[in-house]
């Protein structure tokens, strides 16, 4: 969808998007455009910003009532940092200034359709097999509990492998505490969230995971999970710290299964991590927010599917319609897919036919002490 007041911009850059294969749908006004979001589907919306009547970020507001992927790219020849700013708090794909080269315009429109996709493919996901998310009951003296969770924390290792060979990229560290009535990693989480000490966690298991990588070989990656809070922690940004020294081998997990509108200038804070050398993995992707932000705030590298959605794969035509759609489009945005909690062998068969590029689970190591051999299945 086009939306533009101006009939000469609209005219012009509706006959650039049909010269570059798109179907196109103009509309004059927000007015225009609302009416024609009700009639049908549209894979990206791109809309001046300045408009009389409902303008760019009026539009786009509304446009969230009745479509929750669609990705709206908001484009003037008027920028301000207010009005960038509104469009970032608001969800804007992207930000363009008119003129736009041809170039840029085909580029966001074909990266904005791809996620948009993605999106969707998940939404589909998330609405056919629900969520999965642990919630744990409120309990007395949760910080004494957490203390002495934090006091006995280890970390486990199961290693990721090569979907082609089974010969092993990298291993994941799993937090682990020997605290009986908090007897996982999400019961730990969630009373670090109750208590306000997911920080507290985060430093305990960037620390045990710096010291166990003096002994991993240097060709490995190690990918560790990131709560989204504790990205506001200013220790994760010190550039002499023992975890800063392995950015180049870290893979930083940030799990889908938590809202990142939390964290503010969560770009900027990635963009710090990438300029250490670190890499971003969207973890859990298929069992958590479903929509746009994951992908757009994160621009990961990996993108790991959810065990739910590879569980049993080898009989769920459903999942692996799923599993194909984002292996094409996470491999068209040259992201590399990490499908865990694979357990037998004909879901690892599945799965490769599938396309995914690297396989975690139980088929090849169970978690343990660092650094556990992958088996041969």
């Amino acid at each position: 969808m086009l939306v533009d007041d101006d009939a000469a911009i609209l005219a012009a850059l509706g006959r650039v998007l049909t010269a570059l294969g798109h179907g196109v749908v103009a509309c004059s006004s927000g007015a225009e455009a609302l009416l024609a979001l009700q009639a049908q589907a549209f894979d990206v919306m791109l809309t001046d910003i300045r408009m009389p009547g409902i303008c760019g970020l009026e539009l786009l507001r509304a446009v969230r009532k009745h479509d929750l992927d669609l990705p709206v790219v908001l484009i003037t020849g008027d920028p301000g940092v207010s009005t960038a700013a509104d469009a970032v708090e608001y969800g804007a794909f992207r930000y363009l200034i008119k003129p736009v080269p041809n170039e840029e315009l085909a580029a966001v429109i074909r990266h904005a359709a791809h996620v948009g996709m993605m999106a969707r493919s998940k939404r589909e996901y998330f609405d056919e097999f629900g969520s999965g998310r642990f919630s744990v009951a409120d309990r007395a003296g949760l910080d004494a509990l957490l203390d002495r969770a934090l006091a006995s924390l280890w970390m486990a290792y199961q290693p990721i492998v090569r979907a082609a060979d089974s010969s092993v990229v990298a291993y994941e560290a799993l937090m682990r505490v020997d605290e009986p009535t908090l007897p996982h990693p999400y019961a730990v989480l969630d009373a670090a969230e109750r208590t306000g000490r997911i920080q507290d966690i985060g430093q305990a298991v960037r620390k045990s995971v710096a010291k166990a990588a003096e002994r991993a070989r240097e060709d490995w990656l190690v990918f560790v999970n990131v709560h989204p809070e504790e990205l506001l922690d200013p220790i994760l940004y010190l550039p002499d710290s023992p975890f800063t020294a392995l950015a180049s081998r870290v893979v930083l997990e940030i799990t889908e299964r938590m809202s990142l509108d939390r964290v503010a200038n969560i770009k900027s804070k990635i963009a710090e991590l990438r300029d250490f050398g670190f890499q971003i993995a969207l973890d859990d992707l298929g069992a958590g927010y479903a929509g746009l932000t994951s992908f757009t705030q994160l621009e990961p590298e990996f993108v790991k599917l959810d065990l739910s959605l590879v569980r049993d794969v080898h009989e769920a035509p459903t999942k692996q319609k799923v599993i194909r759609s984002m292996v094409h489009l996470c491999h068209d945005m040259n992201k590399l897919i990490v499908a865990e909690g694979v357990e037998r062998i004909e879901e690892r068969d599945v799965l490769v036919d599938l396309g995914c590029d690297l396989l975690q689970g139980y088929l090849f190591a169970k978690p343990d002490k660092p650094f556990p051999e992958a088996r041969l299945p």
